[in-house]
């Protein structure tokens, strides 16, 4: 009989991204490092006690270029893989990651295991880098462990100390090591001497063993971003794009818009057509509240949908999920008014 006990094994993906770059020491050129070497870049990683297994991106990708397909990808790793590791940590550039952690929460439902999403600020080979801390405690709350359950079974970004939620984030900071941030929710864990977990606004699973992906995502969305003396011309070119299905309007304060009647006729046009409107807050921080003013009812009235408190990044990649899943507008509108993964508080 075999009493050895069972390592805890974690999935490394990297898909590209600052963190995985390292300087040529004759050309001083970056370039992406193969991650089946990552213990030679980080020997921490030794005294995990983890069993770490890694897939690189051919060719690893920056993150501006991600797109749906690459989400799609993604979903499909972990999915073929998903029996076979504990958890999971996506390697990813800093400048899209919240619109991938976002993608991911609502692609991946009933999830009952981590998918931790981090990055850097500076190369994995810079002296000063920020990577090191990022992955290895990543890993170690992809690992953690309550009552034989996994602490975190959710999709989160992991950066400079602090575990959010993916589809509560974004990146407000180009430069310093804080990149993101999570304006509408408490973070989930922060780690200092210890790792202390918000226990209380970590979501729970109660189907982990009935993982479901969703592959099927509609990218026929746009944004729409309001600012004072917009033009009908503007508008109107942006509310015709031919096949457009989904739009998310930034809109002022909690929601406010024009009331010009050419504003509100071109969102009625919209509408009726069988666009579907999200209305996000263009402030960092705070909630679409669409009854509290006569601009905001107005776009109410004509059907223009509440984002509540939902992020520009969420907003944009729930409407892609939904629009691919449902032909029914009544079927979309009725989820987007649903905080299905925990992108919003209703």
């Amino acid at each position: 009989m075999n009493d050895k006990k069972k390592l805890t094994s974690l999935l490394i993906i990297y898909t590209g991204g600052t963190i995985g770059m390292v300087r040529d020491p004759v050309t001083r050129i970056l370039h992406p490092f193969p991650f089946d070497n990552i213990v030679d870049e980080i020997p921490e990683l030794k005294k995990t006690g983890y069993q770490l297994s890694s897939f690189t991106f051919d060719p690893p990708l920056d993150s501006s270029n991600i797109n749906p397909e690459v989400w799609v990808k993604i979903v499909a790793i972990i999915e073929e893989n998903y029996h076979h590791f504990d958890g999971f940590v996506v390697l990813h550039g800093t400048d899209t990651m919240a619109y991938s952690a976002s993608a991911l929460s609502f692609m991946l439902e009933n999830l009952g295991k981590p998918v931790i999403f981090t990055g850097s600020q500076l190369p994995i080979g810079s002296l000063r880098t920020d990577a090191k801390e990022n992955l290895v405690t990543a890993i170690q709350i992809a690992a953690a462990l309550k009552d034989c359950v996994p602490v975190v079974p959710e999709v989160t970004v992991f950066f400079q100390n602090r575990l959010y939620r993916g589809n509560r984030t974004t990146k407000h900071n180009a430069e310093e090591f804080k990149a993101f941030q999570s304006y509408n929710y408490p973070y989930l864990a922060e780690t200092g001497v210890h790792v202390r977990f918000n226990y209380s606004e970590i979501l729970s699973c109660n189907h982990c063993d009935d993982l479901i992906t969703h592959k099927n995502l509609d990218s026929n969305v746009a944004i729409l971003k309001l600012y004072p003396g917009i033009s009908q011309k503007v508008a109107s070119a942006m509310l015709n794009v031919e096949g457009l299905r989904g739009l998310v309007l930034e809109t002022f304060g909690a929601g406010t818009a024009p009331n010009e009647p050419w504003f509100l006729e071109v969102i009625d046009k919209a509408v009726k057509r069988g666009m579907v409107i999200l209305n996000v807050t263009q402030c960092a921080e705070g909630r679409v509240e669409m009854d509290m003013y006569e601009t905001s009812i107005e776009l109410e009235k004509r059907g223009v949908i509440s984002g509540y408190d939902i992020t520009t990044e969420a907003a944009l990649t729930k409407l892609m999920y939904l629009l691919g899943r449902y032909s029914s507008n009544n079927e979309i509108i009725r989820d987007l008014n649903k905080s299905l993964r925990g992108e919003i508080t209703v």
